[in-house]
């Protein structure tokens, strides 16, 4: 395999973890909570694609589809069930209530699909261009990254409920004096968030095999890219998710680099960010 091969692959890959990393840094830029519950949610999202293939015989993409309704109910569910009571509450309180769900949703997939690994079996063949030879999947669910990123935007700045989003982003006392909604609009934004860590989940599994744990390591770069990008940014966590896939597939190319060394650079980068440019790459102040 070449590097111009690793290297569209990893950016391929990039778009996806941009859309995981969006749903996460929705979540935080809306109402300034951390999700820990994002990681699950993402293996939900991988286990209903391949139920939706196996069990109702559906083409992995439709479950992809089914998934996205699924996952914006349960994000308004988890909202209205853990998160509203202490939106208000200091911020470990959201921390621990999300860290909660993370656990609950860990141990019923545990007991119902034990720790082993599932497979959607699924393939779209290859495509080449020139040197470069990808699979089909990873071209498909980058344009699908594409798609989703799109649609969000248009939602959230050609919409009523968007802008009412927007507006509560920005000074949430303010837009409950204008008779924006509050309560209604950050379970909207929480399921939003819900629903691209689920489209996330459900495009990974179309290429990769997972288990119930597998999210974890997706909550991980989410947490990465949406530093890099800009937390609240959800353009910036798109940006973000192309650089991180760029190093993972760039990293496997140079033999001398052991690929365990991935997340070591991942990480170190990450507390470069962190210290250079706290907002991101394409954050804001306040």
């Amino acid at each position: 395999m070449n590097i111009l091969t690793f290297l569209a692959d990893g950016l391929l890959i990039g778009f996806v973890y941009g859309i995981a990393a969006m749903g996460l840094t929705l979540i935080w830029g809306v109402m300034n909570v951390i999700n820990l519950s994002h990681g699950p949610i993402i293996a939900l999202g991988m286990f209903g694609v391949y139920f939706a293939a196996t069990s109702l015989g559906a083409n992995p993409y439709v479950g992809v589809i089914l998934v996205s309704f699924a996952g914006l109910l349960l994000g308004m569910f988890i909202y209205a069930v853990a998160i509203h009571r202490v939106i208000n509450a200091p911020h470990l309180s959201t921390l621990l209530a999300t860290f909660a769900v993370n656990m609950i949703i860990i141990g019923l997939g545990t007991t119902a699909f034990t720790t082993s690994a599932y497979n959607v079996d699924f393939s779209l063949g290859n495509i080449s261009a020139g040197p470069i030879n990808t699979p089909t999947t990873r071209v498909v669910a980058a344009f699908a990254s594409v798609l989703v990123t799109g649609t969000l935007y248009l939602f959230l700045y050609r919409t009523t409920p968007g802008k009412y989003i927007r507006a509560v982003t920005d000074n949430r006392a303010a837009a409950e004096l204008m008779g924006i909604p509050s309560a209604r609009i950050l379970a909207l934004s929480f399921g939003l968030g819900t629903m691209l860590a689920a489209i996330a989940g459900g495009l990974i599994a179309t290429f990769f095999p997972f288990t119930i744990l597998s999210g974890g390591a997706y909550e991980l770069k989410s947490f990465v890219v949406g530093v890099m990008g800009g937390v609240g940014n959800p353009l910036g966590a798109l940006i973000g998710g192309l650089i991180l896939g760029m190093l993972e597939g760039l990293i496997p190319a140079f033999k001398f680099i052991p690929t365990s060394w991935t997340p070591v650079i991942e990480f170190t980068l990450f507390v470069i960010i962190l210290l250079v440019r706290p907002t991101g790459l394409l954050g804001t102040k306040k």
